[in-house]
């Protein structure tokens, strides 16, 4: 019996959905009308007020598609509810169009849809500018290197702590292939003991001045004390990667404004428990998003970190992992650390110097969800498999790899 070759055609995007139809030889006229009506969507609002749940659902419904309510919305019992809407790409941006004109919020709504459709699609490629230090990104996933400068962090705490050792492990993974370095003056391992401002600082000082003459790489800092922050982009650092999304120093966000330096916000909080997991986590770093954006950053300038390993159980950050694409919803470049970190150990009841192979695992998986950047101890291992996920994922070898 003849099947003429029936199978399913992998299309994520609309990228993927125009190549797939034009690969038939359809009439060009009709790919851009045709290619979103093959993407499902399922689109998540919480806590909608009844009269626009009740809204929502009858223009889904005569558009083709559909939307899961709480059931006593039907009986008009409840005052709220979360709603699913779902539908194809092209059902979804007739809805924005749609309700842009209605009252209650509705127009709201049509805008933040359009915008969340939009962050759907693969990023062009474009440059971000870390304060001279050019990044390009949209072209393949960059390398973090990771150098603690502590007696204390978890996996090599005590081993570049002194100038001449934590030079020669800038310079290595520099050699190997890293894009950026990340500089970390106070372990933040759970049970760490804070440090002082002070203290903290005259850890960074010294590798900081000795790197920005060395190392032609953007130099990032790994602190949430807005002094230390200042002090170290007054001394040239590029970056400041914040592990409580600028939400813990009052005065962090406005440092960053005036130097006008990226910046990474990493999701925290005390506690594993959580409403929605996934749902509460975007809330919070839409809040540093926010934050950021009020100081004068804009765009990519703001990178986003689902913090594995803060904040969540291993059960939590196995679900984080799982649902890394949607962080893309924010529009914001993503990255991912969980190099060597209790994930792994836990999953695969490894210590830490024998988390290599779990790191590469979850490095590739964020590869394919599409991060932005990676940041990690070993750099040549990861570098090499993500290089490896690069070509795959985004149909071309990566660029501008060391040994390429």
């Amino acid at each position: 019996m003849q099947s003429y070759g029936m199978r399913w055609v992998s299309m994520e995007n609309l990228a993927e959905a125009n190549m797939a139809i034009k690969e038939i030889g359809a009439d060009p006229a009709g790919i851009a009308h045709m290619a979103g009506k093959g993407l499902g969507r399922g689109i998540k609002l919480e806590q909608v007020p009844l009269r626009v749940a009740h809204i929502l659902k009858q223009e889904m419904l005569s558009l083709g598609g559909d939307a899961a309510v709480h059931r006593n919305v039907i009986v008009n019992q409840i005052e709220t509810t979360d709603i699913m809407l779902l539908g194809t790409v092209r059902q979804l941006e007739r809805l924005s169009t749609k309700v842009l004109a209605q009252p209650f919020g509705l127009k709201q709504i049509g805008h933040d849809l359009r915008k969340l459709l939009v962050n759907f699609e693969p990023p062009k490629p474009r440059i971000l500018d870390c304060r001279g230090k050019k990044l390009r990104l949209g072209e393949r996933t960059l390398i973090m290197g990771i150098l603690n400068v502590t007696p204390d962090s978890f996996s090599d705490g005590g081993r570049y702590n002194n100038l001449e050792d934590a030079i020669a492990q800038a310079e290595q993974m520099a050699a190997e292939g890293a894009d950026i370095l990340d500089i970390g003056a106070e372990s933040t391992r759970p049970g760490h003991l804070e440090v002082s401002e002070d203290e903290e600082w005259k850890r960074l000082e010294p590798i900081l001045n000795a790197l920005a003459e060395r190392v032609d790489l953007p130099l990032s800092i790994d602190t949430y004390k807005a002094k230390v922050a200042a002090k170290a982009l007054e001394a040239g650092a590029h970056i400041i990667n914040d592990i409580w999304g600028l939400q813990k120093d009052p005065e962090m966000a406005s440092v960053i404004g005036e130097y006008r330096a990226p910046v990474i916000v990493m999701h925290n909080q005390a506690g594993t428990t959580y409403r929605h997991l996934m749902g509460d986590i975007l809330t919070f770093l839409k809040r540093s998003i926010g934050l950021a954006e009020a100081s004068g950053l804009t765009g990519d300038q703001i990178i986003v970190d689902p913090g594995i390993g803060f904040g969540k159980t291993l059960e939590q950050n196995l679900e984080v992992m799982s649902r890394l694409a949607e962080f893309k919803t924010l529009g914001q470049p993503v990255l991912l650390g969980t190099s060597r970190k209790s994930m792994i150990g836990k999953t695969l009841d490894l210590a830490v110097d024998e988390r290599l192979e779990g790191t590469l695992a979850t490095s590739i998986l964020g590869v394919a969800a599409g991060v932005d950047i990676v940041r990690v101890h070993d750099v040549q291992e990861n570098r090499r498999a993500v290089e490896m996920a690069d070509a795959i994922v985004r149909g071309q070898r990566g660029v501008n790899y060391v040994g390429a």
